[in-house]
């Protein structure tokens, strides 16, 4: 049974922050333990659900909070500058006790501005859980944690129903500050109003700021057994990271290779160099190719979409555990995305540091001049890197045409035959279309003219 099929019957937990996303008017409470599980019965998930409500119930009316409890969903009073911070916390204990496959729900409107960067990064270290979104307030960006659906709040709570069931929660009112159950509302409310919870929301305020749970993991891991002999796979982005002035691009692959061996894999190693080839000097192209790296011609305008199609295309035939490598800049979101679905191990070169820490997880990290200086310092892991490539011719391809050729003579003179300079004629001219076509919407999206100046000559 593969991850996807056991979540369909795996846990559901669901975190809702009640100020942000209040039921609205008009709407009975009662209807929102059956909505949410009517929600996930349409999606096929049949898992026991568990809700917990977050908020300040010292300003929750009581009929409110007597029919969640009524369906068996859990309140916990916190203050709602801290609802974001206490929310997360018990999410990342939650993922402690429940290892996946699971579902995971939160509702709230600040997914994008609190949440989305750290979970990202979770959802990386450890696939499997699926997660799921509500909100009142459409996010005004693309998330980069990946969602297996998302719903409008107030159309969730007015679609498909269920009966109500307890779920796994028994009926519990939770005090934050106070670290305190009660098993009645009218126990509850009592003790919210008593000087000592007063005085503990004063002398014990929970945090107001999310507290990261992987902003301190460290880079650059050793291998562990799953991976220290796995296969590599590096894609090179050519025009973020070239070759440097004076450097012998024989030198790539066993600096490379090198770096990895520092770390303790030994797996073989593939690698293909993008870039516009036509501004590649010869001497390069023969070094890399003499190496057994493939080269593939894609001009700056596609050289991203490029990789991506065959970075997807490798990862759609890899079925044993396996390293892929990005050699570029500006990958990030794209990479982020896809380890959330489906987790390789994951390496990384820039040319210059983030100014801020990575929203991608990596198993290792290097700036790309640094890298390429490992077969320089170490003279013994160039020529035992190299001693397996020595013989090795890498392929040469054209990403425009989807051609490939054996012979880098003929790789040159294809890109300079009038097919090949058509058809980089037809791509430059529709992406140049492409975006004029979105400038245009933009335009009336956020600059629409009035009927006057429609009118107006």
């Amino acid at each position: 049974m593969s991850l996807n099929d056991a979540a369909k019957t795996g846990k559901i937990a669901v975190w809702w922050d009640m100020k942000e996303c209040p039921v609205p008017e008009g709407i009975d409470a009662h209807r929102v333990r059956p909505s949410i599980e009517g929600g996930f019965k349409e999606l096929g998930y049949s898992g026991p659900v568990s809700i917990t409500a977050y908020g300040d119930q010292k300003q929750t009316p009581e009929y409110l909070l007597r029919a969640l409890s009524s369906t068996g969903v859990a309140v916990v009073h916190v203050r709602s500058e801290s609802t974001c911070a206490v929310m997360y916390e018990h999410m990342m204990n939650w993922r402690e006790e429940n290892p996946p496959p699971a579902i995971m729900m939160i509702i709230t409107n600040q997914m994008l501005d609190v949440f989305d960067w750290d979970l990202a990064r979770l959802q990386q270290q450890r696939t499997g859980y699926h997660i799921c979104l509500a909100y009142t307030i459409r996010q005004r960006a693309e998330l980069i944690v990946d969602t297996r659906k998302e719903w409008l709040w107030e159309k969730l709570l007015l679609g498909t129903t269920t009966s109500t069931s307890a779920g796994e929660l028994s009926t519990v009112f939770h005090c934050e500050y106070c670290s305190l159950d009660c098993q009645s509302l009218n126990c509850f409310k009592e003790h919210l109003s008593t000087k000592k919870h007063q005085l503990q929301e004063v002398v014990r305020p929970k945090p107001t700021e999310l507290v990261s749970a992987t902003k301190r993991w460290g880079k650059n891991y050793a291998a562990t057994p799953e991976y220290a002999t796995a296969k590599i796979h590096v894609w090179w982005d050519m025009f973020d990271c070239p070759i440097p002035d004076g450097y012998d691009a024989r030198r790539v692959r066993p600096s490379l290779e090198g770096a990895f061996k520092e770390l303790g894999y030994s797996g073989p190693v593939s690698i293909t160099a993008f870039g516009d080839h036509t501004q590649t000097p010869k001497r390069h192209l023969q070094a890399l190719s003499s190496t057994g790296i493939d080269v593939a011609h894609a001009t700056l305008g596609v050289i991203s979409s490029r990789i991506f199609d065959d970075l997807m295309e490798w990862r759609g035939r890899i079925t044993t555990p396996a390293t892929m490598m990005i050699i570029s800049d500006g990958v990030e979101e794209l990479i982020a995305k896809l380890q959330q679905r489906i987790k390789f191990n994951l390496f990384w070169a820039y040319s210059c540091r983030p100014w801020t820490m990575s929203v991608v997880l990596t198993s290792a990290e290097w700036l790309w001049d640094s890298l390429l200086a490992v077969s320089a310092t170490k003279r013994h892991v160039l020529r035992n890197c190299s001693a397996s490539v020595v013989e090795s011719t890498g392929m040469f391809y054209c990403k425009l045409c989807y051609t490939k050729r054996t012979l880098l003579d003929k790789f040159i003179k294809h890109l300079s035959s009038k097919k090949h300079l058509s058809q980089e004629g037809c791509i430059t001219d529709r992406r140049r279309r492409a975006k004029k076509h979105r400038l245009f919407w933009l335009k009336e999206y956020h600059f629409p003219k009035s009927k006057r100046l429609k009118n107006a000559p």
